[in-house]
């Protein structure tokens, strides 16, 4: 899938998702929203008003309120690609945030996903 394509992808039906992926894996919704709102700055309010909108992906991360300067020492691979070679800003964004939902659903630990004691 090329890039404008993802990012032109609407974060309401994208957020679901999410969501349910860590779900499955018996993890919290609550969980997914502070992963999303400690990388963005985005306010749980925000966050809910958000999802229930025709926002998209590039949209939403455009509008982040101050994203987490942490964010950089999340490393490793996802879809086959190391997140942090990206060389495309919003993609690496997108990236960074599939790699926390990713570390939430193989049951890592929430202080440890959001870099709290690294």
């Amino acid at each position: 899938m090329d890039n404008e394509k993802v990012y032109k992808m609407e974060f309401a039906k994208i957020y679901p998702l999410l969501v349910n992926k860590a779900v499955r894996k018996g993890r919290s919704k609550e969980e997914v929203d502070e992963i999303i709102c400690w990388l963005t700055g985005y306010k749980p309010e925000d966050l809910e008003r958000m999802a229930s909108t025709s926002v998209n992906y590039e949209e939403f991360f455009n509008s982040a309120p101050e994203m987490n300067e942490n964010r950089k020492r999340i490393k490793g691979v996802v879809c086959g690609i190391r997140v942090e070679d990206i060389k495309e800003p919003l993609m690496q964004e997108i990236r960074y945030l599939d790699k926390l939902i990713d570390e939430l659903a193989k049951g890592k630990k929430l202080d440890k996903i959001l870099r709290i004691r690294e």
